[in-house]
């Protein structure tokens, strides 16, 4: 069975990514699984160039297949923030709720229609071979006014699907693994990894 190390230490993300991508023969390792530790530097300027940059560098330290994403929260009034900086943004130690009610009083006053937002989500794979293969997947909706769900992690809770009438934070992991930027890259590279 092959190996393929997933560079992450984000447990919640590696849960997604384990469901998804289970009908691959392939033993799917997380950096701690791996015992791998690397402080990468994410300096691209797309999520595409910050998960080819995590991709390639454990590719060469490991020279296994690994596979890295970088995903985030595109807010269109907000000129696409959070955008690449979504895990850092208002510092990398800040919990998410406080992100939430910033973001949420960023919008105070903005009608539904302007609250347009996506999760964006690039996974790059890196072959030993030198080859890197990249895929992007999004899910569109809007930000929503108060934080509602227990389910998913990050911006989850804000993040509004009108068509499901709930945020992506009150679906169920099966559900969102359907619907999810994520999701849709994973299923995406699974074809490349094929």
């Amino acid at each position: 069975m092959k190996k393929i190390i997933f560079a992450t230490g984000n447990q919640g993300k590696m849960k997604e990514i384990r469901e998804i991508l289970a009908d691959l023969d392939a033993e799917v390792l997380s950096l701690k699984d791996a015992g791998i530790q690397a402080d990468i530097v994410e300096d691209g300027t797309s999520f595409e160039e910050n998960a080819q940059i995590k991709a390639r560098e454990i590719c060469k330290m490991t020279g296994e297949i690994v596979l890295a994403d970088d995903s985030g929260l595109e807010i269109d009034y907000l000129n696409k923030e959070p955008g690449i900086y979504s895990a850092r943004y208002m510092g990398e130690d800040t919990s998410y709720r406080i992100k939430n009610a910033n973001l949420i009083e960023r919008l105070e006053g903005v009608p539904d229609e302007q609250r347009t937002a996506r999760f964006v989500c690039a996974v790059a794979a890196a072959f030993p071979d030198g080859t890197v293969k990249t895929v992007r997947g999004t899910m569109e909706g809007r930000i929503g006014y108060e934080e509602r769900g227990e389910n998913g992690f990050g911006y989850d809770p804000i993040f509004y699907l009108p068509e499901y009438g709930c945020t992506s934070a009150q679906l169920s992991m099966e559900e969102k693994n359907k619907i999810s930027h994520r999701g849709k890259a994973l299923r995406a590279i699974k074809d490349e990894l094929r």
